[in-house]
């Protein structure tokens, strides 16, 4: 590995509203890394908790959430690179009195014992969260854990490079 861990792990906390019912929000959630030593942020796990869609007769639901380490337009899925973790919950109806929840979080895939799940080199990483079919604003509160690492030179500008131009 081209970098040397220089913290202890650390957990990052946020919690994040819709500005209005089924609007896509984002935030950004700055890690106060030293560029100038080239500083990034080794992430070692991620937990996402969607508040749950609204049951509406009639009407399918749902409350998507994901975190990624540079700005996007819209909820990611795991096929984007930056994408570090995605959740959703989701209410499917087919008539005014049927209707069937389902879940999805980014966890249930994989158990096998891996180093670390993502390297955040610039400064910040970016939540999401989008509700579908609710009737108020949904929210998505969730923890990052990783600890800080400080990378060699070439290192450093591969990971920059590398989530710039993915961007």
């Amino acid at each position: 590995m081209g970098f040397k861990k220089t913290s202890e792990t650390i957990a990052v906390s946020f919690g994040l509203t819709e500005t209005a019912a089924n609007t896509f929000t984002q935030e950004e959630i700055a890690l106060q890394l030293d560029i100038l030593n080239n500083e990034i942020f080794v992430v070692l796990a991620v937990d996402l908790d969607n508040q749950a869609p609204d049951m509406v007769s009639g009407t399918s639901s749902s409350v998507s959430s994901s975190i990624c380490s540079t700005t996007q337009t819209a909820v990611q899925r795991l096929d984007n690179t930056n994408c570090l973790a995605t959740a959703q919950l989701a209410i499917q109806a087919d008539a005014p009195t049927n209707g069937v929840a389902f879940a999805r979080g980014a966890l249930e895939s994989y158990t096998g014992d891996v180093d670390y799940i993502g390297l955040i080199a610039t400064n910040n990483f970016f939540v999401q969260v989008d509700g579908n079919g609710n009737l108020g604003a949904k929210a998505v509160s969730g923890r990052v854990w990783g600890y800080r690492a400080r990378a060699d030179a070439s290192t450093y500008a591969a990971l920059v490079q590398s989530e710039v131009l993915s961007a």
